[in-house]
């Protein structure tokens, strides 16, 4: 796997495959995610695609689904994230929170590429919220 990112002014870059689609990553987030917040949306979207295949393999996929991601960065440099939060946001019917969990689990443990590639260190926990109840 290969990227390139392409300086355009200040602290923005076009990222992506070369040939392929650019997003714009910004280091004051003006005109496009800092850094720090696409790794927090990369998490987001590579465990938000396992869950859905999973549930999709179960036939229950979610007719809704939102994820959100909070990160806590350490006060000093190099401000790294020592705690993320993931919610997941799941609507549909016929999914149990059993399978949902089971799903998010799956996604974390063994699927999540992005999950897998962060620090050890970094303590990274899920909330299922399915059909409006959050599940404890």
């Amino acid at each position: 796997m290969q990227i390139k990112a392409e300086w355009q002014e200040d602290q923005q870059f076009d990222t992506g495959r070369p040939g392929g689609p650019m997003v714009r990553l910004d280091g004051t987030g003006g005109s496009g995610q800092s850094p720090m917040d696409a790794l927090l949306s990369a998490l987001a979207a590579c465990a938000g695609i396992d869950v859905v295949e999973i549930l999709g393999k179960r036939r229950t996929p979610p007719e809704r689904f939102t994820i959100e991601v909070t990160g806590t960065r350490r006060d000093t440099p190099p401000r790294r994230y020592t705690h993320i939060t993931v919610r997941f946001v799941i609507d549909g019917d016929g999914i149990d929170a059993v399978h949902a969990e089971r799903a998010i689990a799956l996604a974390f443990e063994k699927y999540c590429s992005v999950s897998a590639s962060l620090a050890t260190d970094i303590e990274v926990t899920s909330v299922l919220v399915l059909n409006g109840e959050e599940q404890v």
